[in-house]
């Protein structure tokens, strides 16, 4: 094993509805699975890598009545009825095979949605964002529609959003149309042109992977957290949290910093760390 191979993985996962909406539709999901069997995980943990397979996940719903509750939690609750507990790749295409499995789930997950919507009028226009992170044998694997985020620390500094916001909004960030500042205040950067349900019908995900070393860490968040975030406050509450904010655990701190400034929007935050 190479000293840089991580042999444990913690985790922090936060969700707060916030203090102008009535109900949360934000999820988010932390499991591992093996051989045998697939769990469930709590919140917080940590656990050593050679267990299994760990998967982790945020969601953010959308529809009418209470169908973005629903949808983001049917989301995360499908991956664990579906995800194929029994995976363990082991030859030479492993990360191609991993790359086709999640884009069939997420797939599925797309029609069902659309299909529940179509038969059910409360489910109308029902959708949700998925960005998905698979950790397994020193890869982090992601698969991810919407405008949820995944973000990559790595021990050698630095921090990289890993995912793009399915937006055009967010065409026009990354191609350098537009700063980081206008993005923030533009009047279309909720404007989702990519998710799971919902109208729209050809579904495109986004999937990549980069690798896993000791010392990394990763976000996975929703838009809420962005909505009360600057990149650079983002990156300074992970690597170099003020003495305020040093007592409480990584999630805490995101979560209790993006309320403060904003929290017009339900807020998520999942926080990874390698060892």
């Amino acid at each position: 094993m190479s000293e840089n191979t991580a042999s444990e993985v913690r985790w922090w996962g936060l969700t707060e509805a916030g203090p102008f909406r009535k109900q949360n539709e934000d999820a988010f999901l932390a499991m591992v699975f093996n051989g045998q069997e697939g769990h469930l995980l709590g919140k917080t943990g940590q656990a050593e890598l050679s267990t299994g397979e760990f998967i982790f996940a945020v969601s953010d719903g959308m529809g009418g009545a209470n169908a973005g509750e629903f949808a983001s939690r049917m989301a995360v609750r499908r991956i664990t009825e579906h995800f194929p507990t029994r995976y363990r790749p082991r030859s030479a295409t492993a990360e191609a095979d991993q790359r086709s499995l999640l884009e069939n789930l997420f797939s599925y997950l797309h029609h069902e949605m659309q299909e529940m919507g179509r038969h059910y009028a409360e489910c109308s226009g029902m959708g949700a964002t998925l960005s998905l992170l698979w950790i397994s044998g020193g890869r982090a694997v992601f698969c991810h529609v919407g405008d949820s985020r995944i973000y990559h620390f790595p021990v050698t500094g630095g921090m990289e959003q890993l995912t793009e916001d399915h937006t055009h909004v967010g065409w026009l960030f990354r191609n350098g149309k537009i700063t980081e500042r206008e993005s923030r205040y533009h009047p279309g950067r909720n404007v989702l042109q990519m998710a799971l349900g919902g109208k729209h019908k050809n579904l495109r995900v986004q999937l990549g992977s980069v690798e896993a070393t000791t010392g990394d860490k990763f976000v996975l968040c929703t838009d809420g957290l962005i909505d009360g975030l600057w990149d650079n406050t983002l990156r300074k509450l992970i690597l170099e949290p003020p003495p305020y904010a040093r007592d409480r655990e990584p999630a805490e701190r995101l979560l209790e910093e993006a309320i403060s400034v904003s929290g017009r929007d339900n807020t998520t935050a999942v926080v990874l760390e390698l060892r």
